[in-house]
C-alpha cells in the first residue's frame, strides 16, 4: 500500500495502522478512500506536496532552457501551471516564463508557493 499522503512506497502496518517512514503520516485501512488511490498519479512537487492546476510554485534550481543559451534562476515564481496528463521525459508541468515563454518543467525542481 503506498502513502496516501506522500505516495511513498515504503508504508507498513503497525498493528491496526499503517505507517509512512518518510514522511510519518498514520492511516487505517479504511481511510483508504478512491481519492488515496487517485492520488497514485497526483503530481507531487520537491517537497511532497500535491499540485494542481493554477497553482503557482518556485523553482528550487538554475535550469537551462534547452535550444537556448538562456538559464531560469533559481526562486523564480512560475503562476498558473498547466498538469500535463502524458509527461514528455518526465516534464509533467506546462507553464510561460517572463522573458523565456512557454516551457515544459519537472514537478521535482519546483515547490509549491
Amino acid at each position: 500500500m503506498k502513502c496516501p499522503k506522500c505516495g511513498s512506497e515504503y508504508a507498513y502496518q503497525d498493528g491496526a495502522l499503517w505507517t509512512c517512514p518518510e514522511c510519518a503520516h498514520e492511516w487505517s485501512e479504511t481511510e483508504a478512500t478512491p481519492e488515496g488511490a487517485a492520488q497514485d498519479d497526483a503530481v507531487i512537487d520537491a517537497n511532497g506536496n500535491p499540485l494542481a492546476n493554477g497553482d503557482t510554485v518556485t523553482l528550487i534550481k538554475d535550469l537551462k532552457v534547452k535550444g537556448s543559451s538562456s538559464t531560469v534562476k533559481s526562486g523564480a515564481k512560475v503562476k498558473n501551471i498547466r498538469l500535463v496528463a502524458d509527461a514528455v521525459d518526465g516534464h509533467n508541468i506546462s507553464c510561460k516564463i517572463d522573458g523565456v515563454g512557454a516551457i515544459y518543467l519537472k514537478s521535482e525542481f519546483v515547490r509549491k508557493a
